[in-house]
């Protein structure tokens, strides 16, 4: 209730807290997220966060790739 008083909507304030945002607005309101009272942020299932690249990993592939066409370590 205190993240939510300091202006966390339930999605940050769960990941404040480790829980899913479903739980959190179950734990503040009483209510399941699912419900038709619940608000309009996608609270039951969240869409997962899934990065398509990272800038490290390509560079790391590269070298990878480079020393085992090249024979080089």
């Amino acid at each position: 209730m205190d993240l939510l008083a300091d202006g966390h909507d339930y999605e940050s304030a769960a990941r404040v807290l480790g829980i899913r945002p479903g739980l959190a607005y179950m734990i503040a309101t009483g209510r399941p997220a699912d419900d038709d009272e619940a608000p309009a942020q996608d609270l039951f299932e969240p869409p997962a966060y899934n990065p398509t690249r990272n800038e490290t990993v390509d560079a790391w592939v590269k070298v990878r790739a480079k020393r085992e066409l090249w024979g080089t370590r």
